[in-house]
């Protein structure tokens, strides 16, 4: 069987084009590892548009539900089942997987990324109770109370000027004098008279009881340790994207992120596309993703119904 489209990734982005897919009727192969999406440790995501509120695991619940709701005799879902390798062939592409092999006339790559771990005594302990990957998650959690970024790119700037619309202080710490986010948004987020920015600093420990309620970090210059008396910390400090099966196959950055045409979520390879935390989009975010995956699922149609 040649399917029209298979898609791969089964957080926001991957069910959203799967539930097109199936309403437009196309032959679809669906793979996923599992249901799970960076979201999906969250307690409380308050911003899944048309949803107060909903825990992580309900998220991916609710996700898988939507999807099977509707595959019927069009969707093909393989779940515990992970992409190895995407090949282009005559008349479409093979995709070799950890539990065999298709042949599809396009493919839609939304593996999304994952979270780049702090490394810090108690990191693991308290994950989840206090110290979170998701800003736009979890702020809202801890509003009126002091707060650490970790990480010194766009993102750490970002998380901290959402925080500061809510949060008592935003102590941002970054392990160099030297920041990856732009100069303009460095500058917006520091005139905050309740944000700080701490640098040359490596983040040692995390101490809480039931909770997060302190952060030690040593100066690499001094080797003094200094602990803050916290509720949350937020870190940014880059992911990876899930990108591996597709290196030979489309352009990525530097990052391995796969580049993309925004108008159309297009990969630089006819029959390509792709949405979500693994392409060179600015912004990631759930409803980003679901609405890039949509835009990429319409595009797909069309090209399908050219042939």
């Amino acid at each position: 069987m040649i399917y029209d489209v298979t898609i791969i990734g089964g957080g926001p982005a991957g069910v959203a084009a799967g539930v097109y897919a199936a309403r437009k009727q196309l032959k679809t192969l669906f793979i996923t590892k599992d249901w799970n999406s960076q979201s999906t440790v969250s307690e409380g995501i308050e911003n899944w548009i048309g949803t107060i509120k909903i825990s992580g695991a309900d998220f991916a619940k609710s996700l898988e539900g939507h999807l099977r709701a509707y595959a019927k005799d069009f969707v093909d879902i393989h779940t515990s089942e992970s992409a190895e390798k995407i090949e282009k062939i005559d008349g479409g592409f093979k995709i070799t997987t950890s539990k065999g092999s298709y042949e599809s006339k396009t493919v839609l790559l939304t593996a999304g990324s994952f979270r780049k771990k702090l490394e810090a005594k108690g990191a693991d302990i308290f994950e989840h109770k206090g110290l979170t990957y998701c800003a736009s998650c979890d702020g809202p959690l801890f509003a009126g109370q002091d707060v650490v970024v970790i990480g010194g790119g766009i993102a750490a700037f970002e998380s901290a000027s959402q925080l500061l619309a809510y949060c008592k202080s935003v102590t941002l710490i970054n392990r160099t004098d030297k920041f990856r986010a732009d100069p303009v948004t460095i500058e917006a987020v520091s005139k905050n008279p309740h944000f700080k920015i701490v640098t040359n600093a490596i983040s040692k420990e995390v101490k809480g009881e039931k909770f997060v309620n302190g952060y030690i970090y040593t100066d690499s210059k001094t080797g003094k340790d200094t602990e803050l008396a916290v509720a949350a910390i937020f870190v940014e400090i880059g992911s990876v994207p899930t990108t591996y099966f597709a290196k030979d196959l489309v352009k990525m950055t530097e990052y391995n992120q796969i580049i993309v045409d925004p108008k159309t979520q297009r990969a630089s390879v006819d029959g390509v596309w792709a949405a979500g935390d693994c392409t060179d989009g600015l912004y990631h975010q759930n409803n980003i993703a679901a609405g890039d995956a949509v835009k990429a699922l319409e595009d797909i149609y069309l090209f399908l119904k050219a042939k």
